[in-house]
């Protein structure tokens, strides 16, 4: 998945038979096109190559990041993380049920005040999956 696009691959926010890769808006105004009003269960639409639901759409992900529009001028490419305490902005990636599909490419970042509680900004959790015991 190097230089994809989107956490699933890409170019495309659809598959080659026209199903939604995410839960977002894909229309302008238009938030039912991808069958869904607001947020969905995990696995409402298909994993990426790793197994992974969800890396993109539904929620936009906090991530402990400071905001910075230069940012990536000044940090490592390595690791990209920029800390600040003083600044009030945190970094939210991975797009929403009400972005349209720009955000939800893994090289768009945007931002939202850490004092701010929004409807479609959370968390991506990560579960260990043990298998049924047969």
């Amino acid at each position: 998945l190097e230089y994809a696009t989107y956490p699933w691959g890409g170019p495309y926010a659809q598959d080659d038979r026209g199903c939604f890769m995410a839960n977002f808006k894909p229309m302008r105004g238009d938030y039912l096109a991808d069958g869904a009003l607001y947020t969905v269960q995990a696995d409402a639409y298909y994993p990426n190559d790793y197994g992974l639901y969800n890396m993109a759409g539904n929620v936009s992900e906090w991530t402990s990041t400071a905001y910075d529009v230069s940012s990536y001028y000044f940090v490592s490419t390595m690791n990209p993380n920029y800390e600040d305490s003083g600044n009030k902005r945190k970094v939210v990636r991975g797009g929403s049920w009400k972005d349209v599909a720009y955000y939800l490419q893994v090289s768009t970042r945007d931002y939202e005040y850490k004092d701010t509680a929004r409807s479609y900004i959370g968390f991506r959790t990560v579960q260990s999956y043990q298998g049924t015991g047969m």
